[in-house]
């Protein structure tokens, strides 16, 4: 038999603070359903970019471990072993300009769902109907972390962030006619907007969003292999102040 053409990366978790997700494309069914069983041993398993008709040739394979739960908007497969992402404090508020940024929007919910950050979409708000935006900007704010998702010419992503101060993380999507070029100028709209601070993500990767947003949510992996704490800086001593007869006598002498 020969030897499996993947190696897992089980120590992700302790590094890094989330395990390793399964991109489907350029993997075959068989190596797919083989690495979801052996990661399935330590935690519950997201595969990505898996459309509905590799998930029906993935059910043919073979067996899957735990329950699957496949979601066909979001081309994204939980696997459920009962060993679940902890919980994590804050909220995401996924924002779309229009209708045909939902699937890559979608991706990005799933993300969150599994890595146990919850998430609320403000769809169809671009900048063609800025009262739209308007309309839903408190519940925006409410969020602890924006991701908008926008193609064409993408201006939602400047417009957001020069109205929340909520960190701010654009996903350009491949919507739009031919000068639009699959993409590039949304992604370029993102890396040059005058709105200080914004985050660009690969273009139409929901994932690359969802995971920016959990690492600014949850501060990184708790390192309890550190055996020696961190030593904190110590505080500067204020120097005393001199009287005036103190002073006049230094002078004197």
């Amino acid at each position: 038999m020969p030897p499996p053409d993947f190696t897992l990366d089980f120590d992700r978790m302790r590094r890094v603070g989330f395990p390793e997700v399964v991109l489907a494309e350029g993997k075959t069914s068989s190596q797919i359903v083989e690495i979801c069983r052996q990661l399935a041993r330590a935690h519950d398993v997201l595969v990505t970019r898996l459309p509905a008709e590799r998930w029906e040739e993935l059910t043919a394979a073979g067996p899957l471990p735990g329950r699957a739960h496949y979601d066909d908007r979001s081309r994204t497969l939980h696997l459920s072993v009962g060993k679940p992402m902890p919980k994590v404090e804050g909220t995401v508020a996924i924002v779309t300009a229009g209708t045909a940024d939902t699937l890559v929007a979608e991706e990005a919910r799933r993300t969150l769902e599994y890595l146990g950050v919850f998430s609320a979409t403000v769809p169809d708000v671009g900048v063609a109907g800025v009262l739209r935006l308007l309309s839903r900007l408190e519940e925006i704010e409410a969020a602890d972390v924006v991701i908008a998702v926008a193609g064409m010419e993408a201006s939602l992503f400047s417009v957001i962030a020069g109205l929340v101060g909520r960190p701010l993380i654009a996903v350009p999507t491949s919507a739009g006619y031919g000068a639009a070029l699959s993409g590039i100028a949304s992604l370029l709209s993102a890396i040059n907007s005058c709105a200080n601070g914004v985050t660009a993500v690969n273009i139409d990767s929901g994932y690359a969003a969802a995971m920016a947003a959990y690492r600014i949510l949850s501060g990184g992996p708790r390192r309890w292999d550190r055996k020696e704490p961190v030593s904190k800086p110590r505080a500067s001593t204020p120097t005393k102040r001199r009287s005036a007869s103190t002073a006049k006598r230094n002078a004197r002498s």
